[in-house]
């Protein structure tokens, strides 16, 4: 899908204050507020838009601890991978999981409160998830840049 530089503009703004008035995006992105407010639709229709929501602070809400988990499975057929998927999928502490080429299978990032409740949470539930032949933790000491917004070239450099 290719996007014009009016949906740019207000995707970039969007995801900057997702609890923009619609007056204000238009002023924001040089249109006036009708046709702005069917644009936003429409990019809510073609799901360009997922959904809006608040950003938390995973620390004040006691989320501590956040690791990156490599994992392979020891089958790679299609069933034992979509039963690994919906396992994982319905983990609580497992914030993120990707299918991944290379020496891993799949990364799955998971937070939690601090080390024990991590070590408890790796041992009894994500060593015992289906078909896992091997899993490395890997912890992050320190947030750099997390995920704030898409690029959308040249407006959001």
């Amino acid at each position: 899908m290719s996007l014009t530089r009016a949906e740019i503009k207000i995707l970039a703004q969007l995801q900057q204050e997702g609890r923009i008035t619609n007056q204000e995006l238009a002023e924001k992105t040089g249109m006036s507020a009708s046709p702005c407010w069917r644009m936003v639709r429409k990019l809510e229709h073609d799901e360009v838009i997922q959904g809006y929501r608040a950003v938390l602070n995973r620390k004040k809400i006691g989320l501590n601890v956040m690791v990156f988990v490599r994992v392979i499975i020891d089958s790679h057929s299609e069933t034992q991978a979509r039963k690994f998927e919906q396992e994982v999928i319905a983990l609580q502490n497992v914030v993120a999981c990707y299918s991944i080429g290379g020496d891993s299978d799949f990364l799955l990032q998971v937070v939690a409160a601090d080390l024990d409740s991590y070590a408890d949470f790796a041992m009894s539930v994500v060593r015992r998830l289906p078909g896992i032949k091997e899993m490395q933790s890997m912890f992050v000491l320190k947030e750099i840049k997390s995920l704030s917004a898409w690029p959308l070239g040249k407006e959001s450099r």
